[in-house]
């Protein structure tokens, strides 16, 4: 039995860089892990059972699955804000989950902006906790702003944006922690079909051209094939490991483009398929 124990987040005085030293090996490995959640005056529930899952440094998984199965909790549990014991195995770059990991980056369904501080400053937020210097985390964040197309913004408050130009601060405030491993719970779920297709772009871009190792929670199946190397499938709770499967997809991907291809709604009706095996399994 392990326990996951919160801890205080360290902290760093530059902008963190990538551990490149583990590309190719072992980013996150889940290995026969069962979680259970205390309920008062009944019987635990069994929430996550035998869940073995290795993804590569650099790689792209995807987990889909029905509602409640489990995706979110494994998420949790990586991070370190568990605070339940499990049985089984979970490392996270090369280490067991403890919070405040600084190896880690979490994005929310919620951008989570803090509404007192502008674009530029939430952007930044992350490496202000770190202690990096005012100058060095404004200059990386404002680069990144300029990324995902909020360079025009960077001093408006939360109030002034969209709700997509507030996701693409939040994902810019997650990719300015130059954290080498991404966790990313349904980051477009709650977008209008257009945006989403735009951020997953920018998302794809930015994924592109700095190989973080990601594990990205949806219930939206096209998203998980137009992102991924490999999507997961897990059953209903309990949450088992119903299928692994791989996205063979050349790259670089557009999202875009993607919906004319027969290959990709191939992949996405065995998904389907698999979703709905899933779904029925208990």
């Amino acid at each position: 039995m392990n326990e996951a124990r919160p801890l205080k987040p360290p902290m760093r005085g530059s902008v963190p860089c990538v551990n490149i030293t583990t590309a190719g090996g072992t980013a996150i490995n889940l290995r026969n892990l069962t979680v259970r959640f205390d309920v008062l005056n009944r019987p635990p529930v069994l929430a996550v059972d035998n869940v073995s899952l290795s993804i590569r440094a650099g790689e792209f998984v995807s987990l889909v699955g029905p509602s409640g199965c489990g995706k979110t909790t494994i998420l949790n549990l990586l991070t370190g804000l568990l605070p339940v014991t499990y049985e089984g195995e979970v490392t996270i770059a090369g280490r067991k989950p403890t919070a405040g990991n600084p190896d880690i980056a979490y994005m929310l369904a919620r951008d989570s902006l803090l509404p007192w501080r502008t674009a530029l400053g939430n952007a930044a937020y992350g490496l202000e906790i770190r202690n990096v210097p005012q100058a060095e985390r404004e200059a990386h964040a404002r680069e990144l702003l300029e990324k995902v197309g909020l360079g025009a913004f960077c001093d408006a408050y939360p109030k002034a944006l969209s709700h997509g130009m507030r996701q693409r601060c939040a994902l810019a405030r997650t990719f300015c922690l130059g954290s080498p491993v991404f966790l990313m719970d349904e980051p477009f779920g709650a977008l209008d079909a257009q945006t989403k297709l735009q951020l997953e772009d920018v998302l794809m871009d930015l994924w592109s051209a700095e190989q973080r190792t990601v594990l990205f929670v949806t219930h939206d199946l096209a998203e998980a094939v137009a992102l991924s190397d490999r999507v997961v499938v897990m059953s209903a709770r309990p949450g088992r490991i119903v299928a692994d499967v791989p996205i063979n997809l050349p790259r670089p991907r557009s999202v875009r483009a993607l919906q004319k291809s027969d290959d990709f709604h191939h992949l996405y009706a065995e998904l389907w398929g698999l979703l709905e095996q899933g779904s029925l399994e208990r």
